[in-house]
């Protein structure tokens, strides 16, 4: 038995850093996860497609590890990073994207992200269960957006 946690964040922030070099950062996947809090092992699987595997969170009798992974397109151009769910692989489908706009004197940022995450523990949990993998996966998320915040030399 296992429940199914849907995920939709969307955050909107300027950093002072310039568009060319964020984009950058965020373009090369391995630099980007690097400032993601407690990510276990990352695994470049080929054709722009990365394996997260998460820290397991919990207790030592009751715990959950989140591995998924999704594959990732960045369009300079455009402004965009993209990355889209990979099917089979681990407990988790993620997708989401960046978007980077140049303001000129700053950066505007727009990051979405989309997911399920399959938890296995009975159903009757369900109630507890989603909105403590909901809460902890968007504390890891605005705690990875402060750190690209500081890496970005500040909010705008």
């Amino acid at each position: 038995m296992s429940i199914t946690v849907k995920i939709d964040l969307g955050y909107e922030f300027d950093v002072k850093a310039k568009a060319a070099e964020v984009f950058e950062l965020l373009s090369d996947v391995p630099a980007s996860v690097s400032h993601f809090p407690k990510v276990e092992k990352l695994t470049d699987l080929g054709d722009g497609v990365y394996q997260w595997e998460m820290e397991k969170v919990g207790t030592t009798q009751v715990n959950i590890q989140t591995v998924y992974a999704s594959k990732y397109v960045s369009d300079k151009t455009k402004g965009t990073v993209k990355w889209t769910p990979v099917k089979g692989v681990g407990n988790a489908l993620v997708g989401g994207h960046w978007k980077i706009v140049d303001n000129k004197k700053s950066t505007g940022l727009t990051l979405a992200i989309q997911g399920e995450i399959e938890v296995p523990l009975p159903g009757l949990m369900k109630m507890i269960v989603v909105p403590v993998v909901q809460g902890e996966f968007e504390k890891l998320v605005e705690k990875y957006i402060d750190n690209l915040i500081q890496r970005f030399g500040g909010e705008a």
